[in-house]
This record gives C-alpha cells, sequence and structure tokens, in this order.
C-alpha cells in the first residue's frame, strides 16, 4: 500500500513562495506518474503539475513559470515549488501517485493514491 503525506502548505501573501513536500513510503511501481492536485471550495480538483519516473514534467498552464514539481528518488519525495502566489492558487493541495506512465500523466481518476491534502492560503 502506497501512503502520502503532504507537508509545507500554509498562510502566504500574494506574490510569495511556499514548497511543498509529499513523503511516499514507497513508489506503486517501478514505472510511475506523481502529480499534485488542487481544488478550491466549489470547484473541481485539477492538476497542477506532474513528473513521471523518468523526470519528465508536465504543468498547467495557470501554473507555468511559476511552480516546478521535483522529485528526490533516494528520500521518496515529491515537492512543488510554488513563487509568485495569487489569491487564485488558494486552495488544498493534494499529491497523488499511480502505477505506470500514461500521456501526460493522465488526470485525476487516473491516479490510485491520494494524500490527505495541505491547504495552501493566498492573501492579497
Amino acid at each position: 500500500q502506497v501512503q502520502l503525506q503532504e507537508s509545507g502548505g500554509g498562510p502566504v501573501n500574494s506574490g510569495g513562495s511556499l514548497t511543498l513536500s509529499c513523503g511516499a513510503s514507497k513508489y506503486p511501481s517501478d514505472d510511475y506518474c506523481m502529480g499534485w492536485f488542487r481544488q478550491a471550495p466549489g470547484k473541481e480538483r485539477e492538476k497542477v503539475a506532474s513528473i513521471n519516473s523518468f523526470g519528465t514534467t508536465s504543468y498547467a498552464d495557470v501554473v507555468k513559470g511559476r511552480f516546478t514539481i521535483s522529485q528526490d528518488n533516494n528520500k521518496k519525495t515529491l515537492y512543488l515549488e510554488l513563487n509568485n502566489l495569487k489569491p487564485e492558487d488558494s486552495a488544498v493541495y493534494y499529491c497523488a501517485a499511480m502505477r505506470g506512465i500514461v500521456w501526460d500523466c493522465g488526470i485525476a481518476r487516473d491516479y490510485e493514491h491520494w494524500g490527505q491534502g495541505t491547504q495552501v492560503t493566498v492573501s492579497s
């Protein structure tokens, strides 16, 4: 069973930065995708960024150039660096993992394992 635990969320002013971390008990398989998703109240969960076991990354257009996803395989930890934060970035951020690799690391329903989320609140 893959267990994921996010940390690093909190309140931040507009224009500020945060780094989220997601520790994994293990990877789901040798080939995998891991992603960061977010969900704001009243909105659907959206994929923010993803990375596969080869290190290929993908970003949602709304965060390109501001967010950076990375992973430390030795520590089994996924990171999301959030820069130039905006109030509309406020949401609960989740990390997720799936076995195998699909095009663009798929969408939310493709992911089998989820963390409990960490709140990011950006004030203007």
